[in-house]
C-alpha cells in the first residue's frame, strides 16, 4: 500500500515479545492467562507496567505470572521503594518539624548516583527499557542502606549531632527525588504523587541530577503501594 501510495517503506519496527505464562504460550483454550484487568484493578497501572517492563526485556519473549508479579510487588515497589518514601518522609517530620535541611548532601552518596541521569536517557533512545530500569532500582537499594548505615533515628538522640542528622534527612530525601524522577517514565501516576510530597513536582531529566534539587517543605504520603492480602 505505501509502495502504491508512492510513501517510502519503513526502515526499522519495533515489535515486542510474547508473553508467556509460566514458560508457556498464554491460550484462551487452556485459560491460562494474566488477565490485565484485574491486576489493575487491585494494583493499578504503575505496578503493572513496573513489573513487565522490571521482568521481559522489552522485544524478547519472556515469561510473567501471578506470583512473579506479587513478588516483585511486596518485595520492590511496596517494601523498598514504598517504605524508603515514607521513611524519609516521617523522619524529615519527626526530627525537622517537615522541612528538608538546606545543607550539603553527603558527598559519600554522591558517586553513586554521578551520571545516572545520563545513563538512563542513553538507554530509554536505545529502547533499552530493562536495563534502564535495574539502574534506577540499583540506587533505591542503595538508599534503603543508607538509611541503616546512617541510623538517624540514632542520630536524632544525641543533640551534637544534629549536623550529621540534617545532611542525612537531605541525602534521603536527595537520593529519592532522584530516583523518583527517573521512575516517572514507568510508574508516573506513583511519581506524581511522591513528588508531590516532596514538594518538588518537576520530573524533567535534567532535573535527575543529584545535589541539584530544592525542596523546602514535605507532606505526609500515606502508602504508596498498599500491601493486599
Amino acid at each position: 500500500m505505501l509502495m502504491a501510495a508512492d510513501l517510502p517503506v519503513p526502515e526499522h519496527v519495533f515489535v515486542h515479545g510474547y508473553l508467556l505464562l509460566d514458560g508457556e504460550k498464554m491460550s484462551k483454550s487452556l485459560g491460562n492467562v494474566l488477565d490485565p484487568f484485574e491486576i489493575i484493578e487491585r494494583f493499578g497501572t504503575d505496578a503493572l507496567r513496573y513489573y513487565l517492563l522490571r521482568d521481559v526485556t522489552f522485544g524478547e519473549d519472556g515469561s510473567v505470572s501471578t506470583e512473579a508479579f506479587e513478588r516483585r510487588y511486596d518485595t520492590e515497589l511496596a517494601n523498598e521503594l514504598g517504605n524508603l518514601a515514607n521513611r524519609t518522609l516521617s523522619m524529615i517530620g519527626r526530627y525537622r518539624d517537615g522541612t528538608v535541611p538546606a545543607v550539603d548532601v553527603d558527598p559519600a552518596l554522591a558517586g553513586d548516583f554521578d551520571g545516572l541521569a545520563e545513563r538512563v536517557a542513553d538507554r530509554l533512545d536505545r529502547v533499552e527499557l530493562t536495563p534502564a530500569l535495574d539502574d534506577i532500582w540499583q540506587r533505591v537499594r542503595r538508599l534503603n542502606r543508607y538509611v541503616e548505615e546512617q541510623a538517624p533515628w540514632q542520630l536524632a538522640k544525641d543533640p551534637e549531632r544534629a549536623a550529621d542528622l540534617d545532611r542525612v534527612l537531605r541525602t534521603l530525601a536527595e537520593g529519592l527525588r532522584v530516583v523518583t524522577v527517573l521512575l516517572a517514565a514507568w510508574i508516573p501516576d506513583a511519581a506524581e504523587k511522591l513528588l508531590g510530597a516532596l514538594g518538588t513536582p518537576d520530573i524533567s531529566l535534567a532535573n535527575a541530577l543529584f545535589g541539584a534539587g530544592t525542596m523546602g517543605a514535605v507532606r505526609e504520603l500515606g502508602q504508596l503501594f498498599p500491601k493486599h492480602e
